[in-house]
């Protein structure tokens, strides 16, 4: 991918955006019938932090080896089983289902050499397949093909980096959704694999040297090698020459710095003379830039020391492109000499606007720079003194789904997908500003004409300002009792904007709303709007959610026998939060591999990178804030909850599962309905899957299906 979006790969990949499709493996029981969820056994564990006595009565449940938490999640699989599975008309929702998740993918073509090479999954295919082509009409032809490395689908193609001529690619695959890539190099001609294989390398970023000798990339440590629970942590840079043995790899940059910080390192796409080297701190919007001079084999020199925003550079002809929040909280773009970078020696070539810089890409020897503004995308090109060429023409309102081009190249890409747009990719003439069609995805039996959305604006409680997506059918009567789903994210800097998912349309065809807030935390409108919802201003993302949901009500959407909520990963605590803060506001929850312990989150996998965004309960002033919305210590006894299916995997990498049993089991035993079969509080555990992505397709089918007949059933909706 372009070197100006890389940041923005590294954001999403450190943050806890999940792919909101789940599964379950099938749970052995006994021929007893299930009538109730099991009792977990209590076992307070009373600690003081921080003057606060805090009572943890499910804390067992942390130890996922442990014989008794293993029974408790097959008793807890059954009991859920017992409930999903004979719910009227779930053979038509998973028939439907399986044609809505058959409509493919692709991805946007990268140029190396005379190849270009892009990611396609079609039909059933479990995951997207990489294909290249030679020349821009040559045919197409499979080089990586995941579905082949695994029976059951569950090994995914988590990234890939050609070399600068297309000869290699360097690639990372995974099993069982742990995202924990094993890097092996492939050559493009023979489709002949290297030996050198590397692992533990979850962020490669791969930078290829253009003889193809060898390249930089990043490395996790091995287990043994740190302490136990630490091989997340302390992620270097490393230089691998092609045929080396990788355990004696020179290690290039990284010691002494912060277990905590992920390092990339970038060459430029014209020369091999400078090594871009980037620390992030965590996944919270701060940066560090620091440039080597390969040529002279000085130490990195550090660009950007002790300032607390975020950095992105690209170095072409001899300059430096940086794009940063410093002083911009929309962005704004500067360069440099690489040879004199310091910070005096910067030139602001095109300055902030109203609309969010989110990165660029010099193709063809100009700057394209994407923009986002209310939460859709914009695409300008610009010359390289920071002039403005033009717009370039886009599809419609919706999303660019990534770059491809490069620097000496008049071919240029971008992938673009909306509400009712499937992905597609789109050609740019950069004379003329004008785009074509490249190539799309079919959708066979969705008729996206046949649906509209709006943009709406609503109050949340300290009267700012948020716009939501609202998603329906055209002509759909308004009555007040429309079934309707409503999603956020509110953190890390991420996003929501306009996106094609195949399920949605079950949804809709059956008359439902599909509502998306904008909440702050995100990247909507910039820095200023992500951290007025991060650390001590966590609240205003649960308000602007609440409000969202008071809205749809108030203008005669739904109401709160029709309402919904669903949430993945920090979207999970979101949700979280939303049903203890007000249980009576929806009628049924889908709570996804959330975090939702929030005194001990810190503690497991690799949670410690999130401190910057929702800080850490072992901080006196951090812990007060945490501890007012956790909602693991919200749960009121005897209160009347919403019917709720907390979903979790335990191969889930990022957030640790422990969330979802502890919030179930307390749930089930303190709740009004926590008995209930009718209004049931469920947890449903996959046994092979991670945190969402990478999943194949039958899995996510069988998802899907758990999670609408779930919906439809306790919103009243008929199959």
């Amino acid at each position: 991918m372009p070197g100006g979006f890389r940041l923005l790969w590294i954001v999403i990949f450190l943050s806890l955006t999940a792919a909101v499709v789940w599964a379950s493996d099938s749970v052995a029981s006994s021929t007893a019938p299930v009538t109730a969820p099991p009792k977990a056994k209590v076992d307070v564990v009373e600690e003081t932090i921080n003057g606060h006595k805090i009572a943890d009565p499910y804390r067992w449940l942390e130890d996922a080896g442990s014989a008794e938490s293993q029974e408790y999640v097959q008793q807890e699989l059954a009991y859920t089983r017992s409930l999903l599975d004979p719910l009227p008309g779930r053979n038509q929702i998973h028939q439907r289902l399986t044609q809505l998740l058959s409509i493919g993918t692709i991805g946007t073509p990268q140029i190396a050499g005379p190849y270009f090479f892009y990611t396609r999954r079609e039909g059933t295919q479990n995951q997207p397949v990489l294909l290249v082509r030679e020349g821009i009409h040559g045919k197409d032809r499979t080089l990586v093909d995941a579905n082949q490395m695994a029976a059951d689908g569950t090994v995914a193609l988590d990234w890939w980096f050609p070399s600068d001529d297309g000869q290699y690619v360097a690639y990372g695959t995974s099993p069982s959704g742990s995202e924990i890539s094993t890097l092996r190099v492939i050559e493009t001609v023979s489709g002949k694999l290297l030996p050198d294989t590397i692992e533990n390398t979850r962020i490669a970023q791969v930078a290829w040297e253009k003889d193809n000798s060898g390249f930089y990339y990043g490395r996790n440590p091995k287990k043994g090698d740190v302490p136990k629970g630490d091989e997340a942590y302390y992620l270097h840079i490393f230089y691998h020459a092609l045929g080396a043995d990788p355990a004696k790899d020179p290690l290039i940059w990284g010691e002494g710095r912060g277990k905590e910080q992920i390092l990339v390192s970038q060459l430029p796409d014209d020369d091999d003379r400078w090594l871009l080297l980037t620390a992030f701190e965590g996944s919270a919007g701060r940066s560090e830039l620091f440039l080597q001079n390969l040529k002279t084999a000085t130490p990195p020199v550090e660009l950007t020391s002790g300032k607390d925003f975020i950095y992105n550079g690209e170095i072409f002809g001899g300059k430096l492109y940086i794009t940063t929040n410093e002083d911009a909280p929309h962005f704004h773009l500067f360069v440099v000499d690489a040879a004199s970078p310091a910070r005096a020696n910067w030139k602001e070539i095109i300055p902030e606007t109203d609309a969010i810089l989110q990165g660029t890409s010099i193709v063809d020897g100009k700057i394209l720079v994407q923009y986002e503004k209310n939460a859709s995308s914009q695409l300008k090109l610009f010359d390289l003194d920071g002039k403005l060429l033009g717009d370039v023409e886009l599809p419609g309102i919706g999303t660019i789904a990534g770059l491809g081009g490069k620097w000496n190249r008049k071919e240029t890409f971008f992938g673009f997908q909306s509400f009712t747009v499937p992905p597609s990719v789109y050609q740019v003439d950069l004379v003329s500003h004008k785009t074509s069609q490249w190539d799309k995805v079919d959708t066979p039996g969705i008729d996206p004409s046949a649906y509209e959305v709006r943009q709406l604006w609503y109050t949340s409680k300290d009267g700012t300002k948020v716009p939501m997506f609202v998603f329906h059918k055209k002509g759909l009567d308004l009555n007040g009792k429309n079934p309707t789903l409503l999603t956020g994210y509110g953190g890390f800097n991420v996003s929501l904007t306009p996106s094609f998912v195949g399920a949605r349309y079950l949804w809709l065809e059956h008359g439902g709303v599909f509502a998306v807030a904008n909440l702050r935390g995100g990247a909507e409108f910039g820095e200023d709007w992500h951290r007025a919802g991060m650390l001590d201003k966590k609240q205003n993302v649960f308000d602007d959610f609440i409000a969202a949901a008071d809205f749809l009500i108030s203008e005669k959407f739904t109401d709160k026998d029709h309402l919904a909520i669903q949430g993945g990963s920090n979207g999970g605590l979101l949700v979280g939060a939303a049903l203890t803060q007000r249980p009576d506001l929806f009628r049924a929850v889908v709570c996804q591999v959330p975090l939702l312990d929030m005194l001990r989150y810190q503690n497991f996998l690799i949670a410690k990178f999130w401190v910057p965004e929702y800080g850490s309960a072992e901080d006196p002033k951090q812990f007060n804030w945490l501890y007012a919305y956790s909602p693991y210590h919200h749960v009121k006894p005897g209160a009347e909850y919403p019917a709720i299916m907390f979903m979790t995997a335990d191969s889930d990498s990022r957030v640790d599962p422990m969330h979802a049993k502890k919030m179930a089991a307390l749930m089930q035993a303190q709740a009004a309905n926590g008995r209930s079969r009718e209004r049931p509080i469920l947890l449903r555990i996959d046994t092979k899957a991670g945190h969402g992505q990478g999943k194949p397709i039958t899995k996510q089918i069988e998802d899907q299906t758990d999670v609408y007949s779930f919906l439809f059933w306790q919103l009243g909706v008929t199959p």
